[in-house]
């Protein structure tokens, strides 16, 4: 189900348009991944398949989200931060649950916030992943990849020993090389995106990008916008998170699959007052936040 929501800000209003979608697959007999889906907050976990409890762990990473921001509708960066490393804690105890002393827990998490970063009404996307699951944006024409995957194919993509296309079908393209649950401290990449007057993310876990091609994601968004598909009142037949997590199980559904697609549009002053330069990021952020960039 496709969710309307207006946040007031002190300067006129954003209105998100967002939804969310999970499926265990054509394979699997459990589903390991995890998601929420509310404002402000949109996050993606998934269990560490083979470990021990991958789905509890998902499940604890999404609660500890849950549990933080169920009241709040303004929140700051730090706020975030801390509840990444409440997350890895939560991971952590899920392990300690486990009555066999070799057992494991682990989850990844992408997750995108809407907050305030520095002076009154500077507002922000602020993007954070650890592990594999992925977050893209499309601007209407194409899509990009924003977040850089934690894992051991792209450690050789980025020592030019293997390309983008070889590290598609790689022996190792399952192993990450962090994730929430494993260190007593969490090393999050994390960064701030401008809120800019439109703007629409995909936020997944891996089980959609093993089945489907960057270019395959875009076509599928192209097909959908231009499908426009809607019931009588106005919401949508399929959202886009459904028929994105449908197509990846159709391609094979070797993994759990979690999609969710969120739109976002300032309304009034908030879009008028906006600077719609390339830059990165805005001045004014919290200093601790200045150089934060995803790698690569």
């Amino acid at each position: 189900m496709e969710i309307l929501h207006d946040l007031v800000l002190p300067n006129g209003a954003v209105r998100f348009r967002f939804a969310g979608h999970s499926d265990r697959g054509a394979v699997r007999r459990v589903n390991e991944d995890s998601f929420l889906a509310a404002i402000p907050l949109f996050v993606v976990a998934d269990g560490m398949g083979g470990h021990a409890f991958g789905d509890r762990a998902s499940q604890a990473a999404i609660a500890a989200f849950a549990d933080a921001f169920a009241q709040a509708e303004h929140i700051a960066p730090h706020d975030v931060l801390d509840t990444i490393a409440r997350a890895n804690e939560a991971v952590l105890a899920v392990s300690e649950q486990s009555s066999a002393p070799e057992a494991l827990s682990g989850t990844t998490l992408a997750g995108l916030a809407f907050v305030e970063a520095g002076p009154h009404g500077n507002y922000h996307w602020m993007a954070f992943n650890v592990g594999d699951s992925r977050i893209y944006s499309w601007d209407g024409r194409s899509i990009a990849q924003l977040s850089v995957d934690h894992s051991a194919v792209q450690e050789l993509v980025d020592q030019g020993i293997i390309t983008r296309l070889e590290a598609d079908h790689h022996p190792d393209r399952n192993i990450v090389t962090r994730a929430l649950g494993a260190d007593l401290q969490v090393d999050a990449d994390v960064w701030l995106l401008p809120a800019r007057e439109r703007q629409t993310f995909v936020l997944c876990s891996d089980g959609l990008t093993k089945e489907l091609s960057d270019e395959e994601i875009a076509r599928i968004i192209v097909f959908h916008i231009s499908e426009g598909t809607r019931e009588p009142d106005g919401g949508l037949a399929i959202t886009l998170a459904e028929r994105l997590v449908n197509a990846a199980v159709a391609a094979g559904g070797k993994d759990n699959v979690t999609v969710i697609v969120v739109e976002s549009e300032l309304l009034g002053a908030a879009a008028a007052d906006r600077d719609d330069s390339d830059d990165t990021v805005d001045r004014g952020m919290p200093g601790f936040l200045e150089e934060t960039r995803p790698r690569g």
